[in-house]
């Protein structure tokens, strides 16, 4: 099996909604695939069909042995700029609440995956 050196990557949209209640949502990252370089998903298509509010949860699940969560600006997603993410995870099992509206960007950036 070749070895395909790319970074995954996410982006998710966050839409203001004025709701007096709404009830937050989970969603696992690639549903239960995961959070990974196998089987080519598509994570921009995988956000696309999800309808994200403040409050919903967002579970990154890994091999914390081969991948890692960076959360980055929009200027560094669209350069794949690693130097300074606004945060990093490497639990392997991440749990990220959405707390503020608009895009937020992701991607997995170890030794083996390059943009």
């Amino acid at each position: 099996m070749a070895l395909v050196e790319r970074a995954m990557v996410l982006s998710i949209v966050l839409v203001a909604m004025h709701i007096s209640f709404s009830y937050a949502a989970v969603y696992k990252v690639g549903d239960s695939a995961g959070w990974t370089t196998l089987g080519n998903i598509d994570y921009k298509k995988w956000a696309a069909t999800k309808n994200f509010q403040l409050g919903d949860t967002i579970i990154f699940e890994y091999s914390a042995k081969f991948h890692n969560v960076m959360r980055v600006t929009h200027t560094m997603y669209k350069s794949c700029n690693a130097s300074s993410p606004i945060a990093t995870f490497t639990t392997g099992n991440d749990t990220i609440k959405i707390t503020n509206h608009g895009h937020h960007f992701f991607f997995c950036v170890t030794i083996s995956h390059i943009c």
